[in-house]
């Protein structure tokens, strides 16, 4: 049975550095399932930094919607496998109109079958901030919030990164 990863931070905490060199310890054939959409020029430049930054050390699948699924293919062919990020992916789910809650409990479901690869989740922490001033905020906060609970109820490894460094909130100590 694989031990499953959340790693929590804020933007630009050193959240994908640390669980990227967790990813490379775990196995032999890592991939990057990636769920931005590069919709203008400034998204297509970090998605490409992103992608020099990892080189060839991981295979990249990008999927901004159908997490689930495309996790569960992934683990056909790979040992470990990224998740970055769940934030941008539940954005996408929000624009798409679709059911937020249910997609997580499906993701929860395909990471219970996953027994032969170990998965990692990015996301950001966004409740530390203010309360947001308009609904559509609140409710992406809220909704993260609750992803982050359920997820890290089932991971049974769980870190929260602060200025590049790691934080266990449960499970082992890794580095």
């Amino acid at each position: 049975m694989q031990r499953h990863v959340l790693v929590l931070g804020g933007a630009r905490s050193g959240k994908t550095a640390f669980a990227e060199r967790l990813a490379i310890r775990s196995g032999g054939s890592p991939a990057y399932l990636a769920t931005a959409q590069a919709l203008d020029s400034e998204m297509r430049e970090r998605v490409a930094t992103h992608q020099r930054g990892r080189g060839g050390r991981f295979t990249t699948i990008e999927e901004p919607l159908a997490l689930s699924q495309t996790l569960l293919r992934a683990g056909n062919s790979h040992d470990v496998v990224l998740v970055d990020c769940l934030t941008l992916w539940i954005t996408n789910l929000l624009v798409a109109n679709s059911d937020v809650a249910r997609a997580v409990e499906e993701l929860v479901e395909a990471l219970a079958k996953m027994e032969k690869t170990r998965v990692i989740l990015v996301s950001n922490e966004v409740g530390l901030g203010i309360v947001p001033d308009n609904a559509m905020a609140r409710t992406f906060r809220d909704l993260a919030g609750a992803a982050h609970q359920r997820l890290a109820d089932i991971c049974e490894d769980v870190y929260f990164v602060v200025a590049g460094l790691p934080m266990t909130l449960k499970g082992a100590t890794d580095d």
